[in-house]
């Protein structure tokens, strides 16, 4: 059987490491491939697809253009608008999203359960799914920092049943706040570096390069890209072969990477 990580750009991703490293230790012959593409060519590929083929990782900017192209939808990915994953069985695409699954679990993973005042960095389908895992953890009421209007979020967040304070990036947003949200692409998050110092956790999903300027300036419980991914590929490895992930080999396919 195969899969495949699609997106662009697509050639830093950990997710073939992660999932070849699951296939194995599952004793599947499958293989998992990144394959570079934009929307415009996703019709196409999907059309292209043969009984080989079990499912789709899906990276920016390709989660919200997969939507009308599923056959079924979940949910929690049609509330989200954003879809990461699609599984092919029965001749049929299954949208899923397990961004959400992979925030929570991270955040739990390092005591992170219940936070109260948090701010979000960012306004796109990350942040959706962001919003979409705090209100899994009991938090509706965040703060969510963009530089424009953030439609599609806010509509979003309307179904999730979350209700964001949109703000624009100041010192002051981060006053009090227990729990930072970086939901932005490599770099894009450094600007909020001199504010996140005595935050008392960040979650940043950049995992490469690692560690961001915005993860190496914060003091307190740093919860980088690499433990979400791994989540969210572990529940993606669930959907599409319908075994239990094994998250320890998944997680050994990561210990070589650089800190």
């Amino acid at each position: 059987m195969r899969a495949a990580v699609l997106g662009s750009p697509v050639a830093h991703s950990l997710s073939p490491r992660l999932h070849r490293a699951a296939y194995a230790a599952l004793g599947l012959d499958w293989t998992y491939d990144a394959i570079d593409l934009q929307p415009g060519g996703l019709h196409s590929f999907l059309d292209g697809l043969d009984h080989e083929w079990a499912g789709l990782s899906l990276t920016m900017p390709l989660k919200s253009a997969v939507l009308p192209l599923l056959d079924t939808c979940a949910d929690l990915a049609r509330a989200v608008a954003a879809a990461n994953t699609v599984v092919l069985r029965g001749g049929l695409r299954h949208g899923h999203n397990t961004d959400v699954a992979g925030i929570v679990a991270a955040l739990r993973a390092h005591g992170i359960g219940a936070p109260e005042r948090v701010v979000v960095l960012g306004g796109g389908a990350t942040a959706r799914s962001a919003l979409a895992a705090l209100a899994q953890l009991g938090c509706r009421r965040p703060v969510l920092v963009v530089r424009s209007f953030p439609a599609d979020t806010l509509a979003a967040a309307d179904r999730l049943r979350v209700q964001p304070e949109v703000r624009a990036l100041s010192a002051q947003v981060f006053s009090g706040c227990d729990l930072v949200v970086s939901t932005l692409p490599p770099g894009a998050g450094d600007v909020a570096a001199t504010h996140v110092r005595n935050v008392p956790a960040l979650l940043d999903v950049v995992y490469d390069p690692w560690p961001s300027e915005l993860a190496s300036a914060c003091r307190g419980t740093v919860v980088g890209g690499a433990e979400m991914l791994l989540h969210q590929a572990a529940a993606q490895v669930e959907l599409m072969t319908g075994l239990p992930a094994p998250v320890e080999a998944m997680r050994e396919a990561l210990a070589d990477l650089k800190p």
